[in-house]
């Protein structure tokens, strides 16, 4: 009896040494990969108990292991694979070996979908930025997920919008005359409160269960694309949420910055291009959190620098989007960011991204843009944010005056001369970051339709906000929340639905009219959407510019007056050339060009001109 006991303990503890010694895997990213890809190699995150101290080896013909490489924590190991361009798609077999225990995964190398999306974007464009808890909610049985509950009345909490809820608007914004539909970020936010806004990530792989699956979002692209539109996916490379599965087991101490220490980010974003600035200002800035909930992450580290790259690679190519608007821009390492571009527009030259450059000079904005002289360095991006350029047009548009402050604007786009190319950065009136343009006390559509006429003719990309078509309002000292309000009707048993016309007052579908007027006629100018542009210093608030391309000339003239006024035509010879007659795009009216154009308080035209 003696003698069985000894064995069965002495089993017993070769069962749990073996038990110990077993290799496990509980998360492998990415979860596939393409075969035919311009860059070859691609990098594979392991992590499981002990992975790093096994062997891993790959067997497949084309495919080779270039590198396992070991971390400061033994639960990681970073696989390089190269790919070679005769790789055929298939499950690759990687192995683990540790002593005499082994375990083999078949890792899936697919073929690629390369015969849509990937389109980018450009001036011909106007990008249609969505929230998407707050815009439709199509399927409420996702509503609620990890003990977070919508709560509609708290303008913070979930509120359930989702993908299905954008598919049931595609038609509305075709129908208005979007092109392009930007979401907020979709990836997975398992935080605390729900971080309904997206920008504290949990994983970078998956999409937020509340939205929908991965598969959904790549169907909702693809619908988007089937109805001839675009689709933006706004990303977030500096941090990432408190809550990311590996928070609780980092790969290294300097996988988050001050060590993962909590250190906040003192905004002074100028710094990284600042030639006095303080060298600990500059670290602060780069080193330092948004919030608690925000760890700030290290993107000198290359195995992280490689994952973020890749992320981003990855959805280009599962989902097939068409451009990247990136986050908190400046508050990541320059060169990482060089990277990231060049290797993002070297495997998709058509591809756009919109760096988050949130700057109150213009100057700082061009010191990003790709082969900008004012840097030392190329920084790759083709796309910076003109916010020096909203925040002008904010208060341009005011009429207070005969003078108004079209000045400004003017101003301000003299300045483009720093930009290497001027047509190619983002313009807006507001976004999910910013004061509505619309304000509750504007009683008639004077401010909203000169903003709007100024917007879509000017040069550059324009970006417009959910809502403005309805006159949605909210100012940054209401919240947050109050400036990505619900949009009523996208709701099962909202009082209004106002995606509808018959759910708009009378103001409201002015506006969408007028919007839509614009939109629809804005695809059919070449000289708007390709053209160059000519303008002339306001005189009395009188604002007059043309974009010009071939043949083919349009002339807006603004009135920033409080009085209607006569415009001689003498002075805009440049323009006008052999024209003889204008017609204004939105009333149909008609002038000839040989006397003066009268143009109405607080007014606009957009004149096409003609001989």
């Amino acid at each position: 009896m003696y003698k069985k006991i000894i064995n069965l303990l002495f089993l017993a503890v070769i069962f749990l040494f073996s038990s110990a010694a077993a290799i496990t895997i509980n998360r492998i990213e990415p979860a596939n990969w393409w075969v035919g890809m311009k860059k070859t190699e691609f990098q594979i995150l392991v992590y499981g108990p002990n992975i790093g101290n096994a062997k891993v080896s790959i067997s497949y013909p084309g495919v080779t292991l270039t590198t396992a490489a070991k971390v400061e924590n033994p639960n990681y190991v970073f696989l390089y694979v190269n790919v070679a361009k005769s790789a055929k798609a298939g499950n690759v077999p990687v192995t683990f070996s540790n002593g005499t225990d082994k375990f083999t995964y078949n890792y899936p190398l697919k073929n690629r979908d390369d015969k849509s999306g990937a389109m980018g974007f450009d001036a011909a464009d106007v990008l249609y930025l969505i929230t998407p808890d707050r815009f439709a909610n199509g399927r409420t049985e996702n509503d609620n997920w990890d003990s977070v509950s919508v709560n509609r009345q708290n303008p913070n909490a979930r509120h359930g919008g989702d993908y299905a809820g954008v598919l049931t608007k595609l038609d509305y914004m075709k129908d208005l005359g979007i092109t392009t539909v930007w979401l907020n970020p979709i990836q997975e936010n398992k935080m605390r409160g729900g971080s309904y806004h997206g920008y504290a990530i949990t994983d970078f792989y998956q999409s937020d269960p509340r939205f929908g699956s991965n598969e959904e979002f790549k169907a909702l692209t693809k619908a988007t694309h089937n109805k001839g539109m675009k689709m933006v996916m706004d990303m977030v490379l500096n941090h990432c949420g408190s809550s990311h599965w590996w928070m609780k087991d980092l790969p290294s101490k300097n996988w988050i910055n001050n060590d993962g220490v909590f250190l906040q980010t003192n905004h002074a974003t100028v710094s990284v291009m600042d030639v006095h600035a303080s060298p600990s200002e500059k670290k602060t800035f780069l080193n330092g959190w948004f919030t608690r909930g925000m760890p700030d992450l290290n993107q000198t580290n290359p195995h992280l620098a490689t994952y973020l790259i890749q992320n981003s690679i990855w959805w280009i190519e599962y989902a097939r989007i068409d451009g990247i608007r990136q986050d908190t821009y400046s508050y990541m390492d320059f060169d990482f960011l060089a990277r990231w571009n060049k290797e993002v527009y070297d495997e998709y030259p058509d591809f756009n991204i919109v760096g988050e450059t949130w700057y109150n000079k213009s100057t700082s904005s061009a010191w990003w843009q790709a082969n900008s002289i004012l840097s030392k360095k190329n920084p790759h991006l083709k796309t910076p944010m003109d916010f020096s350029l909203t925040f002008a047009a904010q208060k341009a548009f005011d009429g207070k005056s005969d003078n108004g402050y079209l000045g400004d604007l003017f101003e301000d786009i003299a300045q483009d001369f720093i930009y290497v190319d001027p047509y190619h950065i983002l313009t807006f009136l507001d976004n999910h970051d910013l004061g509505r343009f619309n304000r509750k006390e504007d009683t008639d559509l004077n401010r909203y339709k000169q903003g709007l006429a100024f917007l879509l003719t000017m040069r550059g990309i324009p970006q417009l906000y959910y809502g403005t078509e309805v006159l949605m309002t909210g100012t940054k000292e209401e919240g947050d929340g109050r400036l990505r309000v619900d949009f009523p009707g996208g709701w099962p048993g909202d009082k209004t639905d106002q995606f509808t016309k018959a759910g708009r007052n009378a103001l409201q579908n002015e506006a969408w009219d007028y919007l839509q007027k614009l939109l629809q006629w804005r695809k059919t100018s070449e000289a708007v959407t390709k053209g160059k542009m000519i303008h002339y210093a306001p005189n009395n608030g009188i604002y007059v510019y043309a974009r010009i391309k071939d043949n083919k000339t349009v002339m807006v003239i603004l009135n920033s007056a409080v009085k209607e006024q006569a415009v001689s035509m003498n002075r805009f010879t440049d323009i006008i050339g052999s024209f003889t007659s204008a017609k204004d795009i939105i009333s149909s009216k008609s002038f000839p060009l040989n006397s003066a154009i009268t143009i109405p308080a607080k007014g606009e035209y957009i004149l096409e001109l003609s001989k």
